[in-house]
């Protein structure tokens, strides 16, 4: 098992953070769950145990400094360490709406509240990891081209944003032997609700662009981000793990 006896935080129940949560869990790490949502959060955990898991659960506004920095406290006492964090928390973002025609409030809230987040579950879990010197932190997202037929608002900015503070958490833990990774996807179709108005248009635009004809899975998330938190990923840092199955080529 690739992460057996490391605790791991996710921030976020839905159906991404359902896929690492049980990635996590499938390579033996304890997994800490945290979301807003008591019944997804319910939902999620009850999925992680019946495949075999072990999972806690805490309710966390991870927009709220306080509220993440007592979670990731209470986990490091609790069971002993912070060994992987990575935040899969929706931002909250409009799209469908041209940038000419967009309100402020909407562009950029999603900036805001993915630079936010992001750093506040980084910086809580890398307090831990500084004095355990080992730990990793994980991003997700994917920043690639404009979207040519597709208003997608401040989402990619906000992704953008997040790329770059990673690489600065990356040279600023590297020292302390904490490993930051992205992983980056060029769209998971799972994602995409079944009643979205255009969804089949949109997911043939995602998978249009790819060499391999499809685009990743749930479940290649959860295997890329085990990976990634793994030993056996122990050299890459302030790097992305490209998942987009050919859609970005580095």
């Amino acid at each position: 098992m690739l992460l057996k006896d490391k605790n791991a935080l996710v921030y976020g129940a839905g159906g991404i953070g359902r896929a690492v949560a049980l990635g996590f869990a499938r390579e033996g790490a304890t997994v800490h769950l945290a979301s807003r949502t008591p019944a997804r959060l319910e939902a999620v955990a009850a999925d992680v145990r019946e495949a075999g898991g072990t999972v806690s659960t805490a309710v966390v506004d991870a927009l709220d400094e306080s509220a993440v920095d007592a979670h990731a406290d209470a986990v490091a006492k609790e069971a002993g360490s912070v060994d992987v964090s990575i935040n899969l928390v929706s931002v909250g973002d409009i799209q469908g709406t041209p940038l000419a025609e967009m309100t402020l409030s909407d562009f950029e809230a999603p900036v805001h509240n993915a630079v936010r987040t992001t750093f506040l579950t980084s910086k809580a879990a890398a307090r831990h990891m500084i004095r355990q010197k080992s730990g990793v932190l994980l991003t997700f997202g994917g920043v690639g081209d404009p979207m040519h037929d597709y208003f997608i608002g401040g989402f990619q900015v906000a992704l953008s944003a997040v790329d770059m503070l990673r690489k600065q958490f990356a040279a600023e833990l590297g020292p302390h032997g904490v490993r930051v990774v992205g992983l980056k996807t060029g769209g998971i179709p799972e994602s995409i609700p079944e009643d979205f108005a255009g969804r089949d248009e949109l997911v043939a635009s995602l998978v249009e662009p790819t060499m391999l004809g499809r685009t990743a899975t749930y479940e290649d998330v959860g295997n890329a981000a085990a990976f990634a938190a793994s030993d056996r990923a122990a050299s890459i840092t302030a790097a992305e793990l490209n998942i987009t199955c050919g859609a970005i080529v580095d």
